[in-house]
């Protein structure tokens, strides 16, 4: 039987995968061999123990830190995982510079921050929201709502928001 822990990584993992738009079978592929769908999905159920160095490996290949593999230390109270806020970069070049040009600015600076320019998506907190919607001088909710009208986040943002009310 798998630990809570063991299936909090894994729901990270399985997390992270399915926002690269990846299935066990795309992870396998992708990684020529090197990760096998059925290892991988074994870490995602939480049967199957992850090494340190392991851990370390796909996180490389998932381009993340580590630490976004971990889940949090803290109790939750709730089992449902906290809302992800996944930016879609690719989408954000397609919208007007004079609209998304500070939120271009603030996701190339953590980009910079973090090292990663897979140029895909990026993962922000919600602090990042806040901070972007006194950028925009709007309320955090308002400008979750118009960033998913632009299609460059993804609608979990709004469950995010509402938590944070």
């Amino acid at each position: 039987m798998a630990s809570d822990y063991a299936r909090a990584l894994g729901a990270r993992l399985r997390g992270i995968r399915t926002q690269q738009g990846l299935s066990l079978h795309g992870v396998e592929e992708k990684s020529e061999g090197r990760w096998k769908a059925v290892v991988v999905g074994s870490y995602e159920r939480g049967d199957r123990a992850v090494t340190v160095q392991r851990l370390a490996e796909l996180a490389d290949f998932y381009g993340v830190p580590v630490q976004a593999l971990l889940p949090d230390a803290a109790p939750t109270g709730s089992s449902e995982p906290p809302p992800k806020l996944v930016l879609d970069l690719e989408r954000l070049q397609s919208v007007p510079a004079e609209k998304a040009g500070p939120l271009a600015r603030y996701a190339a600076t953590i980009q910079g921050q973090r090292g990663d320019y897979n140029g895909k998506v990026l993962s922000i907190r919600t602090d990042d929201l806040r901070t972007l919607a006194v950028i925009y001088d709007v309320p955090p909710a308002v400008l979750a709502e118009q960033l998913i009208t632009w299609g460059v986040l993804n609608a979990d943002a709004r469950r995010a928001v509402a938590q944070e009310d």
